[in-house]
């Protein structure tokens, strides 16, 4: 999984404690070692994780080694992005953006 600055990996095992029962919103993204897009959207995760530390929590799954929760939430494209508020899904993105989209995307939800 690429390591990004800032950004926790979650695991099937660690997921819903990590993530549902958070006290701010998460994002999470549904990454691969194998996916370019998800290493065009590293620098903007990190940069979003430091610039947004109090708002939001970003997180990042690997789909290759977390089957049932890729498999829970139907992710089959990488990368999906989907934020999480008080442990329910309430917004979906795929493939990488810029910083400014994503920073729009997620203005609804923060």
């Amino acid at each position: 999984m690429i390591t990004i600055e800032g950004v926790d990996a979650v695991t099937d095992t660690d997921f819903d404690d990590t993530v549902l029962n958070s006290g701010l919103p998460v994002l999470v993204e549904f990454t691969a070692d194998w996916c370019g897009p998800c290493r065009q959207l590293a620098p903007v995760l990190s940069a979003l994780a430091s610039e947004e530390a109090g708002r939001i929590k970003i997180v990042q799954l690997d789909v290759d080694t977390n089957p049932e929760i890729t498999a829970r939430y139907g992710v089959l494209a990488m990368p999906t992005l989907l934020v999480f508020r008080a442990g329910e899904p309430v917004k979906s993105m795929v493939g990488a953006r810029p910083k400014r989209k994503l920073l729009q995307e997620l203005a609804e939800v923060l």
